[in-house]
């Protein structure tokens, strides 16, 4: 016999190999192929495990099979389980908790971690990542945190970017507090390992963000601070340009507009130091709408200039909150001029746009620019909205067209469109202060009927309404008609527990100690309004120079960086202005309860003149622990100044200073009335002084306050400046402003201007009132007099030879 030649040897092992792995290949598609088709059709119970050999590489092709329902495989990795001869490896685990994730059967996934945990398998941070992002995706929050606890318990450390998607998940989802605790539990962590690996489970910045978001959202201001100053305590960590804009928001929308801007200046250090963290027009934005809540709109305009040659173009955002500033302000021009730009530039304004500059108009006294804008805003087709109408409505009542919005709203009331609650509300406190009680009481009952709660102002404005005619029998009817079984009981039963009080007041501070500690009368307060001033003109300048020498002429920013340098110097918020008037309901549900009550009873003491009365109110009630508001504030401060209380009033004025109360323009218009009835009509300019620089503004009643005591210290020149300067700043004279000219103007014997004012009123198509006819009475007289008088100095030269 022949001897194979080897190289014919080779060749036939090779085929001998060749043949032996095809077979084992067909082999295992073929048993493949029948477990699919049997698991498809029964499941496992016609499996056989002894003809079955489990290998890891046919449980992850079975596992793969696209074909084959979630279920079905979840049967089958159970029932291989189950075989003593076969256990799951970290791939094949791996490969079914990607199955549960896609196919959203997340209910599995606790077992398989206890049986995975059980036989001792670990699988990668991947997947537990995988099943994280599942259940943060499916809103099981607790179960996400679960995972992290089975990886501590396995000894998987998680990666810091692990916590960072459920932070982000949780924050987004009002979750607010389980992030925060998240947030804290990192933080900890860190503390221990900042000697070894800096900032090594330091979360990133986009879940810090995300958190700090949802805080400022929910109102959190301690949680805010917190975090803010824990991270910025941690080496490693830098704020981004995302997160600088939220806190320069945050802070400046809580009134701390100082750390806003020194975090401005921090921003434009690290961009020239580094060239990153360049402030963006999210900055820019966030600024201007600081300066706005602190009612510095004037600086607010001037960075708006300063933006539009630095790179920066503005945005729909910065329009809008320009013009809602400068409406608020009494800033019309600037407003106007504003809203100017933004169509020239391609903005279309909103229905938020437009209300803005509706309501700023009518407080402003323009009724005619105000209709007309409103034509425009349906031609252009923007939408109106309840709160329009609601402007439209205010706005006519107060401008003297109260017939008017009366229509309106029945128009709309019969259409069934644009009323809500806040319309009712509007027309039932008009209707109150006509002393049209049954109308009132009838429109509450529609709101009801309607589907409408009947909310604390519209019940307050009545009780007012109720004591100033006598008619508390109207309670009873109230009680039938308010269908929220608590606001009306609790105001009821507040109103009783203050009257027991009243009578048998609580003793919580000593014997004479004074309600309002004494500040040394005119003086204390002439002294805190010059205080900003140095006493001299040359303080300021130097100071201004210091401020100039610390800006770089160069910046794309001169006056936000000026301003910058200003915070750091001086306490911003300490010389806050209120831009919004003082509400006497604050409508935070029970949180302003107190507070809203004694306002509402301080008004009505004090217009039946019980003045002893308010006082007492207010003491016990702070004595209890009601923090005052500026309305709180400025209803006594009204009622010393009427009574002649000065020095009273100046204490009530610094108190409000010591306990971190903005004063509003109602506030200062006090002090300017006060200071009228004491004869310093000089004094005006000081306070207007303090009252510009704290970011203060003029509107309709503070022209009228100080043109009328100009008026009557005789500064008549002074007095005419002021009507021009009203003008000119967009504000329209109303008839209390005519009224005063014609006055003032008639008693110093100016009587062609005084017949001026008159002809200038009628022309604007300004109403008379009851005042108008006393005093066009006084003109005639002066008029027949001053006639007379010609006359006499006439018939004596006649007489004369």
């Amino acid at each position: 016999m022949e001897t194979p030649k080897p190289n014919t040897m080779h060749h036939a092992r090779t085929h001998l190999s060749t043949s032996s792995s095809s077979s084992y290949q067909m082999g295992n598609i073929l048993l493949v192929a029948y477990l699919t088709k049997t698991l498809s059709e029964s499941g496992t119970r016609n499996l056989d495990p002894d003809s079955i050999p489990l290998s890891e590489s046919l449980v992850l092709q079975i596992l793969r099979k696209n074909s084959l329902d979630s279920s079905k495989k979840i049967d089958f990795f159970r029932w291989c389980s189950l075989r003593h001869i076969y256990k799951h490896s970290m791939s094949t685990y791996s490969q079914m908790f990607s199955t549960l994730c896609r196919s959203g059967y997340l209910e599995e996934v606790p077992d398989l971690l206890n049986s995975m945990k059980n036989e001792g398998v670990v699988v990668r941070s991947e997947t537990f990542k995988l099943l994280l992002d599942a259940f943060i995706r499916s809103g099981k929050f607790d179960a996400a945190l679960d995972i992290l606890d089975h990886m501590e318990e396995l000894g998987t450390n998680p990666n810091p970017h692990m916590y960072d998607s459920i932070i982000v998940a949780l924050s987004k989802k009002n979750q607010v507090g389980l992030a925060l605790s998240i947030m804290f539990k990192l933080l900890e962590a860190s503390d221990g390992n900042e000697g070894n690996a800096v900032g090594v489970l330091l979360p990133s910045s986009i879940a810090c963000n995300a958190l700090l978001v949802a805080l400022r959202n929910g109102e959190m201001k301690v949680e805010f601070k917190n975090v803010f100053a824990k991270l910025r305590g941690k080496r490693g960590f830098e704020l981004n340009t995302w997160g600088y804009n939220i806190c320069i928001h945050a802070f400046g929308c809580w009134g701390d507009p100082t750390t806003s801007l020194r975090l401005f200046k921090e921003m434009k250090e690290k961009s020239l130091a580094s060239g990153s963290l360049d402030p963006d027009l999210c900055t820019y934005n966030s600024l201007i709408h600081v300066l706005c809540l602190v009612g510095k709109v004037k600086d607010a305009v001037i960075v708006y200039e300063e933006l539009k040659v630095s790179g920066h173009e503005p945005d729909a955002f910065t329009y809008r909150i320009l013009i809602q500033g400068c409406c608020k302000s009494y800033q019309m021009e600037d407003a106007a001029k504003i809203f100017s730009e933004m169509q020239y530039n391609g903005f279309l304004p909103d229905t938020v746009v437009y209300n803005s500059l509706l309501d700023g108009m009518f407080k402003a006294r323009k009724v005619m620019e105000a209709c007309q804008l409103f034509e425009k805003m349906v031609q252009d087709g923007v939408r109106a909205s309840s709160w329009t109408y609601n402007i439209l409505i205010d706005g006519l009542c107060k401008n003297g067209r109260a017939e008017a919005g009366y229509n309106l709203f029945c128009g709309l009331k019969k259409k069934g469109q644009f009323v809500d609650a806040v319309t009712y509300s509007i027309v039932v406190l008009l209707l109150c202060r006509k002393g049209h009680l049954e109308e009132a009481l009838h429109l509450v009952e529609e709101v009801e009927e309607r589907g409408f709660v009947v909310d604390l102002i519209t019940i307050t404005s009545l009780l007012i309404a109720f004591h100033k005619q006598g008619r508390w029998d109207c309670t009873e009817r109230l009680m039938k008609h308010i269908r929220d079984v608590n606001i009306l009981p609790n105001v009821l039963k507040w109103r009783a527990d203050m009257e027991a009080s009243l009578k048998n007041p609580p003793r919580r501070r000593d014997d004479y100690t004074p309600m309002f500690p004494a500040t040394g009368g005119l003086q204390g307060i002439m002294s805190s309004i010059s205080s900003p001033k140095s006493g001299s003109d040359d303080g300021a300048t130097e100071d201004e120079k210091r401020l100039s020498a610390d800006t770089d002429q160069w910046s794309s920013s001169p006056y936000m960086d000026h301003l910058a340098n200003q915070a750091i110097s001086t306490d911003l918020s300490s010389q806050l202005f209120s831009l919004a008037r003082g509400q006497r309901v604050q409508g935070k549900g029970a949180g302003s309860f107190d507070i809203d009550m004694v306002n509402t009873f301080l008004s009505i003491f004090l217009a039946k003149g019980k003045l002893s009365l308010a006082c007492k109110l207010f003491e016990i009630f702070t004595d209890m622990g009601v923090d005052p508001v500026s309305y709180t504030y400025n209803s006594i401060m009204s009622s010393f100044v009427k009574k002649g209380y000065f020095n009273k009033a100046w204490d009530v004025f610094n108190e409000m200073g010591e306990k971190v109360c903005p004063p509003d323009i109602a506030t200062y218009n006090l002090v300017i009335q006060g200071l009228g009835k004491m004869g310093r009509a000089d004094l005006a300019s000081s306070v207007l002084d303090k009252l510009m620089k704290q970011g203060g503004y003029l509107d309709i009643v503070m022209y009228n306050t100080l043109i009328d005591a100009l008026g009557k210290a005789g500064r008549i020149d002074e007095a005419n400046n002021l009507f021009e300067q009203m003008k000119a700043s967009g504000l329209n004279p109303d008839v209390v402003t005519y009224n005063i000219m014609i006055e003032v103007h008639s008693k110093t014997g100016r009587l062609k201007d005084a017949y001026k004012f008159l002809k200038m009123m009628l022309d604007a198509g300004c109403l008379p009132n009851h005042v108008t006819d006393t005093t066009l009475d006084f003109l005639a007289k002066e008029i027949e007099k001053l006639r007379f008088q010609k006359a006499s100095i006439m018939r004596q030269k006649d007489d004369s030879p």
